[in-house]
């Protein structure tokens, strides 16, 4: 069960798709995390440059990401945030997403698991809580709702 509203949502700026390669597993891809807002009812913040998302694209044509970000709330915590998921959809939508085009949400899948650490005591309870987010990929940035597991 995951909670009714989301506890965060998330605007991310992205860098230009860097290819590394295929490789035996899928198409290696490294994008860069610029920055973004963090907005929530118990965590308000912007992300700080310098994450990135590593993923593989599968022979399958699903996009496995691994997120890795930092985020300073407005009272200057310091909260990491990892994230992985999977986002797929039919050939033609995932061309499009690619091609760095505005598709909605709803044609294709994206999905990831969330975890959080921070040092900060008044955010402590994000230690202690897995998260499942429902993400959009628009135009040099992603947007995520972020949910918690009950």
């Amino acid at each position: 069960m995951i909670s009714n509203d989301p506890i965060l949502s998330i605007h991310a700026d992205l860098a230009d798709i860097l290819h590394l390669g295929h490789t035996p597993r899928g198409e290696r891809r490294l994008i860069g995390i610029l920055g973004g807002r963090v907005e929530g009812p118990r965590l308000r913040g912007h992300i700080l440059p310098g994450g990135a998302d590593w993923q593989i694209v599968r022979p399958d044509g699903v996009a496995e990401v691994s997120a890795r970000y930092a985020v300073e709330t407005e009272n200057g915590a310091r909260v990491l945030v990892e994230s992985e998921g999977l986002r797929h959809g039919p050939p033609d939508v995932m061309e499009r997403l690619a091609r760095d085009e505005a598709v909605e949400a709803s044609a294709y899948y994206f999905r990831t698991v969330m975890r959080f650490a921070t040092a900060d005591l008044s955010l402590d309870w994000l230690n202690r809580i897995i998260a499942i987010a429902r993400g959009t990929r628009r135009p040099r940035a992603v947007s995520l709702e972020v949910f918690e597991v009950l």
